[in-house]
């Protein structure tokens, strides 16, 4: 039997740095020290105005291909967890897919909100267990800055902008080892963006207060602090191993007391738990990948340590897994690695302008042709 390993990975935030602070300086009746102490967060990073979503995630995958010294062309899948797509169609892992060259890999979204990247980690290993895959690219990005209520003090200061991406690839040794999704749809009115969907549709001109990110936060906040532990618990007992067997929990980065909370409900220590979020907010699909690099880079991550990885999002969904970590911990990437991907990078924008142009000439030629006739 085949596992999926993970061999790559990598991540991407915005520049911009916004502080508590920036929410008083905008008249919202809040502080630093109300935010901070309710949900831990500090800062988060926002996209500037008109950055798509996929050019966050293209620059995650590009790292996670670096650390993995892999070809885009070794991808046969990729797959992008996101709840704020650069459009509505086509798919933004289309658009990934061809800033990276992998000219050979099927692409799609997943929209599990802030479960997303799990779920997808999931399918990915689902693909490269029954042999339909050797090699996916896991992405998970988000912006929902763009659709946040500066007025709404409860949602608009939870939020943040990144990417994060991991590599998988097919290993005869053990990678994710359990993995569980749900999801209770009865609850999906808790957390929502109702406009940008049929449901919201006025002949092509969506309203901008359907746009906006609604949250009860309360009962999300009951819910998750229960489902997190739950959905742990369950693929720690399908893994056959222990609460003390495991090294490295990582949970969705949405608010500091959800992941003290479950933390204390599977009887973790708190030197076997990691959190970022007080750097970043919730990023959503982004925060485990983002989570998960930030573990590495801080060596809490090494070969043969069981790590879970949980998360909850609007649905409601959940996803959780265990990943019995396999790969080196490079200490340097190969110097000549990123000439060669900005170098596939360039070939793949040249093949994207020539195949463009051969479509509009094949166009033009077709519609003289269409004339003559009539």
């Amino acid at each position: 039997m085949k596992f999926a390993q993970i061999v790559g990975w990598g991540m991407h935030v915005p520049d911009k740095v916004i502080g508590n602070d920036a929410f008083v300086q905008m008249g919202l009746d809040t502080s630093h020290e109300w935010i901070a102490s309710r949900t831990g967060i500090h800062e988060r990073r926002f996209v500037e105005n008109g950055q798509p979503v996929s050019d966050l995630a293209v620059k995650a995958a590009q790292q996670a291909l670096q650390v993995a010294d892999a070809h885009p062309s070794d991808i046969d899948l990729v797959i992008l967890a996101t709840c704020t797509p650069d459009q509505v169609m086509p798919s933004s892992a289309s658009f990934v897919q061809h800033r990276l060259g992998a000219t050979k890999a099927g692409a799609f979204d997943l929209n599990a909100a802030c479960a997303g990247f799990v779920y997808a980690l999931s399918t990915a290993a689902a693909q490269i267990e029954s042999g339909r895959a050797e090699t996916v690219m896991v992405i998970g990005a988000d912006e929902l800055s763009t659709h946040l209520n500066w007025q709404d003090r409860t949602t608009c200061v939870l939020f943040g902008d990144g990417a994060g991406a991991v590599l998988l690839r097919a290993s005869d040794e053990p990678g994710i080892m359990a993995s569980t999704t749900g999801s209770d749809g009865s609850g999906a009115g808790l957390l929502e963006i109702r406009g940008g969907g049929t449901l919201a549709n006025s002949n092509g001109h969506a309203s901008n207060g359907n746009a906006f990110l609604t949250m009860k936060g309360p009962q999300i906040f009951r819910w998750a602090t229960q489902k997190l532990g739950e959905a742990a618990t369950k693929v720690i007992e399908e893994s056959d191993l222990t609460v003390d067997q495991v090294d490295l929990f990582v949970p969705h980065q949405a608010n500091l007391r959800i992941i003290d909370a479950a933390a204390r409900r599977l009887g973790l220590p708190e030197e076997k738990v990691f959190s970022n979020v007080d750097t970043y907010g919730n990023t959503s699909a982004a925060s485990i990948p983002i989570a998960l690099c930030e573990a590495i880079s801080q060596d809490r991550v090494h070969v043969g340590d069981n790590m879970i990885l949980t998360s909850f999002g609007s649905g409601l969904s959940w996803a959780a897994l265990v990943i019995r970590w396999g790969t080196p911990i490079p200490s340097s990437v190969p110097r000549w690695t990123p000439i060669r991907l900005s170098l596939e990078t360039r070939v793949a924008a040249v093949r994207s302008a020539f195949k463009k142009s051969q479509r509009a000439v094949r166009a033009t030629i077709g519609e003289r042709l269409n004339k003559d006739g009539d």
